[in-house]
C-alpha cells in the first residue's frame, strides 16, 4: 500500500480509518486499538482481545489489564 491518506478530524475528535487500510490490517467493527503519542505522531494499533466466551489464560489476563491500564492511563 502507497501513498498518504488525508482524515478529517470531527468535533468530537474521531477520524476515519480509510477502507484499504482496515481491510489490509483486518480491522473490522468493534475491535479495540490503542492509541498512543510516538514521537509527534499518532499511532494506532490493534489490540488482539480474546473472542467472547474464549478462556484465558492468568498470563494472558494479566497482559490484557497491563494494556488497558496502559491505555487508560494516556487518556488521563
Amino acid at each position: 500500500m502507497e501513498g498518504d491518506f488525508y482524515v478529517k478530524v470531527t468535533r468530537k475528535g474521531q477520524v476515519t480509518i480509510p477502507l484499504v487500510i482496515r481491510k489490509a490490517l483486518g480491522i473490522k467493527e468493534g475491535d479495540i486499538l490503542a492509541v498512543r503519542e510516538e514521537g509527534g505522531r499518532v499511532v494506532l494499533e490493534k489490540v488482539g482481545l480474546p473472542e467472547p466466551g474464549e478462556p484465558v489464560g492468568q498470563e494472558a489476563y494479566e497482559e490484557l489489564v497491563k494494556e488497558l491500564e496502559r491505555v487508560r492511563g494516556a487518556w488521563r
